[in-house]
């Protein structure tokens, strides 16, 4: 957009803001009429910028609600395969009343650090229902310890094995791949022959390809992100920002 059209732009939104709405038959106006009051807005906002600022922060505001709003939508349409896919991971409380669903990324850094978060809201609340998804969006080796965690989970219908796999990988120093996850895998006691075989197969595809999908209907722009209830938090935003967001889910169902 042209830097003049930007200006007449903004300096119609600063002028609404500050209830100097253009009357409604402004497109009616002559040339020199529409010039003289470009010259009075121009004049207004250069002794008044502040306006721009407030104007912004308002449509940032606007704009930060509208995609709130979106992603609930998206929360409520995508349910069933969000927090009850046959093909996800439930640790905590499988019967919890609120459910919290995160998105990781084996080589995020940021989901490393958050481990504590998720170890410590399970530890001090016993009625969170905790679902795990494999997000791997930072390369090749992030897609192949996906495969070797989706495969594990096919042998681990309590979670708890694999919990304890995925408490390793996060722990673990150095680059996440297939080598460095069959090894972690082996530490926790999965059978790896089995997982070798079990990493090409169609489930393990399905599994990776719905939490994709899943991820780009949220808006998801990467790792960790998590679902509470109908809220979409994306980023390693910290346990008491998580728990709040608990709290919120938990008193929206009465239950508080």
């Amino acid at each position: 957009m042209p830097f003049r059209r930007s200006l007449r732009v903004l300096a119609t939104a600063a002028l609404l803001s500050a209830g100097l709405a253009l009357p409604a038959g402004a497109q009616s106006f002559s040339a020199p009429q529409r010039s003289e009051i470009e010259s009075i807005v121009r004049d207004y906002l250069l002794k008044h910028p502040e306006l721009l600022q407030d104007v912004m922060a308002e449509l940032e505001k606007k704009q930060a609600v509208a995609e709130a709003e979106k992603a609930k939508a998206a929360v409520q349409t995508h349910a069933a395969a969000l927090f009850n896919s046959p093909r996800q991971v439930v640790i905590g409380n499988p019967q919890g009343d609120v459910t919290l669903v995160e998105f990781f990324d084996y080589n995020c850094g940021y989901c490393k650090r958050a481990l504590s978060d998720l170890q410590e809201l399970m530890q001090a609340d016993p009625k969170l229902r905790v679902v795990l998804k494999e997000f791997p969006v930072l390369g090749e080796g992030s897609v192949e310890a996906a495969r070797v965690a989706a495969a594990a989970r096919m042998q681990d219908k309590t979670g708890k094995k694999y919990f304890d796999f995925h408490q390793r990988m996060l722990s673990a120093r150095g680059q996440a791949d297939k080598a460095k996850a069959l090894a972690v895998a082996k530490e926790a006691g999965f059978d790896v022959a089995r997982l070798e075989r079990d990493m090409s197969s169609d489930e393990v595809r399905t599994s990776l390809q719905e939490s994709l999908r899943l991820a780009e209907a949220l808006g998801l722009n990467g790792t960790p992100s998590y679902v509470v209830g109908s809220d979409v938090v994306i980023g390693a935003v910290g346990r008491d920002t998580l728990k709040q967001k608990i709290n919120t889910a938990r008193c929206g169902q009465a239950t508080c």
